[in-house]
């Protein structure tokens, strides 16, 4: 009877070991299949996975967004455009932002892909009737961006690293405000192609981060990207010129140099005073390194608050991938606006 039990007990501890690895796997399935719901900038309601493990990013700002939240071991694919940091290159691409490869998407077996206004309602839709998790993201203002960063981390279920972040970032630009909070707005004529004359109006994500940064549009317009004349900045007599990757140059004195050989361009104040200002690709992305982009340029609108300015390339400028900040249709190809 003794050697019988002895068999009996043995015989069980598989039995018990199945049990228990059957209710862990079950467990870890469920888990798997748990769901949360977001709402996203449009407005939809998006079921995506607890336990986020693979994301697609269609857009350059949301590339380097999960970046900064430390995420990047998640991100399965991004686009050809998406390039800050560098390591974001060498991730898989499923084509550009404007309309990505849905096959290559699907793929991918994303739990969740972000995308913003760069991509086509059709290309978002399309996914979606596929059973794609999307969520899209379309933030207008600095502080959208950190709305923006935040939702992000909660989507891919690191709240405590979005607050951390988010904190830190809301903490830079409260010290920038705070040395600026007496000083008047320069106006700034904020070029974003040079041939025709593009620049920024009034109501952009750019015209928001200028604010920031101690500036303001010169220009007058119900357009967010109004083209205009030389002679209506010779009218305007903008405080500054902030240039943009779209120029080639990446030092402030000899973009200065360069366009005071220029006609019409040598006859502005802010050229005949060297008040030239460059700015990276940063500035126009709704992104954390936008906070890095606008302590750099309070410096250079504001040097009698900030000390010197940065020197002679230290706001260099990339050459923008797209060859222009504007896209075929009018929108800001590195962001969307």
């Amino acid at each position: 009877m003794a050697v019988a039990g002895c068999c009996l007990l043995w015989a069980a501890v598989p039995v018990f070991a199945f049990v228990a690895d059957a209710g862990q796997q079950s467990a870890a399935s469920a888990s798997a299949r748990a769901t949360k719901i977001f709402t996203d900038d449009s407005g939809v309601n998006v079921a995506v996975p607890v336990n986020v493990q693979r994301i697609v990013s269609l857009a350059p700002n949301l590339t380097e967004t999960v970046y900064a939240l430390g995420l990047e071991d998640k991100l399965v694919a991004d686009t050809s455009y998406c390039d800050t940091p560098p390591a974001a290159k060498d991730k898989p691409h499923v084509g550009g932002p404007g309309n990505p490869s849905l096959e290559a998407i699907v793929g991918m077996h994303p739990d969740v892909v972000l995308a913003t206004a760069m991509t086509t309602r059709e290309a978002v839709d399309a996914l979606r009737k596929l059973g794609v998790a999307v969520y899209y993201t379309e933030p207008h203002t600095v502080r959208a961006m950190l709305d923006t960063t935040q939702k992000i981390a909660d989507v891919a279920g690191a709240q405590e690293k979005g607050a951390e972040l988010v904190a830190r970032l809301q903490a830079r630009l409260d010290a920038v405000h705070s040395r600026l909070s007496e000083r008047p707005l320069e106006h700034v004529l904020f070029v974003v192609w040079e041939d025709p004359l593009i620049v920024s109006g009034q109501n952009t994500f750019v015209a928001d981060a200028l604010k920031w940064a101690g500036g303001e549009s010169a220009i007058l317009a119900s357009q967010d990207w109004p083209q205009i004349s030389m002679e209506e900045v010779l009218r305007v007599q903008p405080d500054y010129i902030v240039l943009t990757p779209a120029h080639t140059e990446t030092n402030n004195a000899k973009v200065a140099e360069e366009l005071q050989a220029r006609p019409v361009w040598r006859e502005l104040r802010a050229v005949k005073l060297g008040r030239i200002a460059l700015v990276n690709e940063e500035f126009i992305r709704p992104s954390p390194g936008l906070v890095g982009s606008i302590e750099n340029l309070a410096r250079q609108l504001h040097p009698e608050v900030f000390g010197a300015a940065p020197a002679p390339g230290s706001s260099s400028a990339p050459a923008s991938t797209s060859g222009a900040l504007l896209g075929a249709t009018g929108e800001c190809a590195a962001c969307g606006r």
